[in-house]
């Protein structure tokens, strides 16, 4: 069972939703997923939080076979694009979920280093065929 590492913002009560709704998906597609809101960020240790959550963010792109990181918004989120550049730095494969219709125009879909970095899908529907495929590939 390969190893999928969820990245994506988790700041709003629809971002953890839409994250855990993705997580579903992918555990339904024979997936192990690491998400960070579920994974790292139960941390009581106020001094260390921020160094606990970092390892174990850390740690869980080590351990991971792909990225799938949620690019959606005006921008990237910060940590996401953090993630995806570490993951594609160690070669890992970054697959990138756009279901934001907004554009940079003649510019491309997102920041230029991002959207280099990813296989770019713009629909969870997609992003699920693209994983299949990956799935069906290492049977």
């Amino acid at each position: 069972m390969k190893t999928v590492y969820l990245a994506a913002p988790l700041f709003s009560e629809a971002e953890c939703d839409f994250n855990r709704k993705l997580k579903g998906e992918l555990h339904s597609l024979g997936f192990k997923v690491f998400l960070p809101q579920e994974d790292s960020n139960n941390v009581h240790d106020t001094t260390n939080r921020q160094k606990i959550i970092f390892n174990k963010n850390l740690t869980g792109i080590e351990n991971s076979d792909l990225i799938v990181a949620v690019i959606d918004g005006a921008d990237v989120d910060s940590g996401t694009a953090w993630e995806i550049g570490y993951a594609f730095a160690k070669g890992k494969p970054v697959i990138g979920l756009r279901t934001d219709f907004r554009t940079l125009g003649i510019e491309g879909t997102v920041n230029l280093m991002i959207e280099r970095s990813v296989i770019l899908c713009m629909s969870i529907s997609e992003l699920l065929n693209h994983l299949k495929s990956i799935r069906d590939s290492n049977k």
